[in-house]
């Protein structure tokens, strides 16, 4: 059996996904590049893969004999890095992300599940004690004082297919929200994804307001939101109406049992145009007498979706948090600044939506080809690090 490395995932990400015309151009707007963009941007993908994402580890690592088994062809510095993603068109990373999970729609990765849905939320990465570039916002203490300055961003990504696949993200600075920033970076989503890709989006309750749910309207995706106490009106109905009512549906989700209640005739706020809204309640009953509830509106019909399937598309929304920022930032150096600069920054936080999206499409939709069980995601990074201590076999016929 042929282990991974990284010359098998160059021909996967090449081949299978299709990004080689990508690799090979990926936005470099140097305006005389004496090392390759190919080579540069590369390096950062595997950087990212490996969890050393750091300009001086990936400097290190294509200064060291694994340079050939990583299929490096040039050694540069750190300082190359910089002045390459200064200059990298992030509109161009983008387009590859998108393309890489439009392609696995068309290879039937999401064949499983009968709805695809889209999750965005904001966080932030990058803390320092001055103000650096324009994307820094400051920190405050509980006496209002500026303590420090840290970056925003909000990310998007597939859920509730069994795949969670980060591909975009938006920055937002000093004068931006992210409110503003998660409706830029849902339109732009749907036009590199098309409009048929994804049937839903679950979001926050910060982003239940009328001009965000018009928005994903405007984009063709229905609504899950979180329902909390920005919307008062709303909330001090539903919990009237359900407190006078018994649970509409029970059942079991592995081992906690979970109460449902539905009604789709609640009416909208003054400022949105629906004509009624949907809203569920559930009480998820934890086998250690703990009791989780939430309520969630929606503008999906109770014809189309039913309670169970609503409460599961709801649920998709912690995929964002665990699968996307917590892996993030404690596996893929999301708190971490390789460079300084806005652009530089905008890059590094696409191309670790970009690798994780291609390693678990890799580890999860490709690998488990085999008698080898599916392997970890730590699996994998050892793997890749064990073969860049082996020797590269050409092929001379």
């Amino acid at each position: 059996m042929k282990l991974p490395s990284p010359r098998r995932l160059w021909k996967y990400v090449t081949r299978q996904l299709g990004l080689k015309r990508f690799l090979q151009a990926p936005g470099d707007r140097r305006p005389q590049p004496q090392i390759p963009a190919s080579a540069l941007y590369w390096s950062l993908l595997m950087g990212q893969l490996l969890r050393t994402c750091s300009y001086h580890s990936v400097e290190a690592l294509v200064r060291s004999p694994a340079r050939r088994a990583l299929k490096v062809s040039v050694s540069f510095g750190d300082d190359a890095l910089g002045y390459f993603t200064e200059r990298l068109d992030p509109a161009s990373t983008r387009q590859a992300a998108a393309q890489v999970v439009r392609r696995a729609k068309r290879n039937k990765a999401f064949d499983d599940t009968a709805f695809i849905g889209l999750a965005s939320d904001g966080t932030t990465s990058g803390r320092c004690q001055s103000q650096g570039c324009p994307l820094c916002r400051p920190f405050r203490n509980n006496k209002k004082q500026i303590v420090g300055y840290r970056h925003h961003c909000v990310l998007i990504s597939v859920v509730g297919t069994g795949l969670s696949l980060p591909f975009d993200v938006e920055p937002y600075g000093p004068g931006d929200s992210e409110y503003s920033a998660g409706q830029r970076l849902l339109r732009r989503a749907v036009a590199n994804l098309g409009a048929r890709f994804a049937d839903y989006v679950v979001v926050d309750g910060e982003f239940a307001t009328a001009p965000f749910l018009h928005t994903a309207d405007a984009v063709g995706l229905k609504v899950i939101a979180r329902l909390k106490d920005n919307l008062p009106e709303l909330m001090v109905a539903a919990q009237k109406r359900f407190r006078s009512q018994r649970p509409r549906f029970c059942f079991r989700d592995g081992p906690d049992r979970v109460e449902i209640w539905d009604a789709d005739d609640f009416d909208p706020w003054e400022t949105l145009r629906w004509e009624t809204v949907r809203v569920i309640r559930y009480r998820q009953h934890k086998p250690n007498g703990e009791v989780i509830e939430a309520y969630w509106l929606t503008n999906f019909s109770a014809r189309r979706v039913g309670s169970r399937s609503l409460y599961r598309m709801a649920k998709s929304r912690w995929e964002i948090e665990n699968q996307g920022f917590n892996d993030a930032k404690n596996r893929y150096g999301l708190r971490h600044m390789c460079h300084h600069q806005p652009n530089s920054l905008l890059l590094q936080w696409l191309l670790m939506a970009l690798a994780l999206t291609i390693e678990r499409l890799y580890r999860l939709r490709y690998l488990h080809r085999g008698t080898h069980p599916l392997r970890s995601a730590i699996e994998l990074v050892r793997l890749l690090w064990l073969s860049l201590g082996r020797p590269v076999e050409f092929n001379t016929s």
